[in-house]
């Protein structure tokens, strides 16, 4: 059975774009493409999706709509995955995003659309039970972390640096392996010392360790999910 998926987009060219390319991908289908938060929900309800793509910012508040509405489905419809895309590289929306858990939630920046596979992949990625969080959003997050006073970076490898990016962006232990060229064995021997040098408590599940490892790096800059939708700057 192909992966079911519902688009929420108020941009005509952009729901367009990206309800085709659900279309031409393979094992993927789009059930319905929707423009505000309220048909969204009504649509979830009706045709019950495996995966959401919304939009951030729609009606009817135009402010972070993709959010609340994951907020939502997070105790209404557990087993769908969120995708919410943004033009926003803001942390602090990523944070309230996983406010409610990160399993089976992705944000990824609307550029992202322009290569079909980055997309895809975040769709998969929510399908499985998985997180994705765009690169963009986390090098943000190391940098701040990197600049602030006896940062405990400081005391990570090179290796263990791209080590914990791998992490943050939600790949799983294979994925980090492949990426970075290294044995499943090296990347757990990495992984294990990164926790403990950042004193971070480990976890087998990789979406409660990107969840972690999100609110580690964002300590630096003081952010905390926006209560009002407004980006944190």
């Amino acid at each position: 059975m192909p992966i079911r998926v519902v688009v929420a987009e108020d941009a005509f060219l952009v729901r367009e774009a990206v309800t085709r390319l659900i279309a031409e991908t393979p094992g993927m289908e789009t059930v319905a493409a929707v423009a505000d938060r309220a048909t969204l929900m009504a649509t979830v309800e009706a045709e019950n999706p495996d995966v959401v793509v919304t939009d951030i910012r729609m009606p009817p508040t135009d402010t972070d709509d993709g959010i609340l509405a994951a907020a939502t489905l997070h105790d209404t419809h557990p087993e769908t995955g969120v995708v919410v895309l943004s033009q926003y590289a803001e942390p602090s929306y990523v944070l309230k995003l996983l406010e409610h858990g990160s399993a089976r939630r992705a944000y990824l920046l609307k550029e992202r659309i322009h290569h079909r596979g980055q997309l895809v992949d975040a769709v998969w990625a929510v399908y499985r039970g998985e997180s994705h969080i765009d690169p963009k959003i986390v090098e943000l997050l190391v940098q701040g972390r990197e600049r602030a006073a006896n940062s405990p970076l400081a005391a990570l490898t090179p290796r263990e640096r791209e080590t914990l990016a791998e992490i943050a962006v939600g790949k799983s232990n294979e994925a980090i392996a492949e990426s970075l060229v290294l044995t499943k064995r090296a990347v757990e021997k990495h992984i294990n010392a990164i926790f403990m040098k950042l004193n971070l408590a480990g976890s087998p599940d990789v979406s409660s360790r990107v969840k972690a490892t999100l609110l580690f790096l964002a300590e630096a800059d003081g952010l905390s999910p926006p209560s009002d939708g407004t980006p944190h700057r």
